[in-house]
């Protein structure tokens, strides 16, 4: 099971499904351990087929659920285009937004946006997003005014309900078809 203990380092060398938290191992996945008292190393292979756990690299889809003004955290329930089962966590801070200069999160997204983002780290056992690339961002903004979708407009995205002009850090697909 995740964070069970499976060994120490001075014991053990971590590999794949696993992660060490001062100076333990511990299980990152659902899974079989198998230890290798051959070459002195521990992993855990998960269970069943299909099981996708977000990694370094991933791509994820997930929702804003905070946003401060260095830091947003997203819930995410999709990782490479693959529903998982539950949901995880991630931090998106502002310095990872974009390549150019980021004041504040606030200009980014907003609370209830949905946004895809890659995992670019799982320092701490968090798991630390990145937006840069042109494909990553919000791909659904909501108002944060009265919560209508917002439009895609030259001068920032624009609420077809109330008027409200509001900025976000887009996806170039923002708005298209399925996340």
């Amino acid at each position: 099971m995740p964070g069970e203990r499976l060994g120490v380092i001075e014991e053990f060398i971590p590999d794949a499904g696993t992660y060490v938290k001062d100076g333990v191992i511990y299980s990152k996945v659902v899974g079989h351990a198998l230890i290798d008292l051959m070459h002195k190393k521990v992993s855990v292979f998960p269970v069943g087929k299909g099981v996708k756990v977000p990694k370094t690299g991933s791509i994820i889809v997930g929702q804003v659920s905070s946003v401060q003004t260095q830091t947003a955290s997203v819930r995410f329930t999709q990782v490479d285009r693959r529903q998982i089962a539950g949901f995880f966590s991630a931090v998106l801070h502002v310095s990872d937004v974009q390549m150019s200069f980021v004041d504040s999160m606030f200009d980014v997204c907003k609370p209830g946006d949905i946004m895809r983002a890659k995992i670019i780290s799982e320092k701490n056992r968090t798991y630390h997003l990145s937006t840069q690339d042109k494909e990553m961002g919000v791909v659904y903004g909501f108002c944060s005014n009265c919560g209508q979708g917002l439009e895609q407009r030259p001068r920032g995205m624009h609420c077809p309900r109330c008027g409200r002009v509001e900025s976000r850090k887009t996806a170039i697909d923002y708005g298209k078809g399925t996340v």
